[in-house]
């Protein structure tokens, strides 16, 4: 687990115009998630393959609310 006053560069998406937004980073092979107004919150953690899995998901559209 990281603690996310130590931890890699956070990323935010494009699209996030306000301060409500999910954060990404990645340190060696795990994936962290967070969220932008709780940076002091240990973040939720994947494996690369968990988050590449999730991300050929979204793509696919497994997620969507049809």
């Amino acid at each position: 687990m990281i603690k996310p006053s130590e931890g890699p560069q956070w990323v935010r998406s494009s699209f996030c115009s306000s301060s409500a937004c999910v954060e990404v980073a990645r340190a060696d092979e795990l994936v962290f998630l967070r969220d932008s107004k709780q940076p002091d919150r240990v973040p939720l953690e994947f494996t690369s393959a968990e988050w590449a899995a999730f991300l050929a998901g979204a793509r696919r559209g497994d997620f969507d609310f049809a």
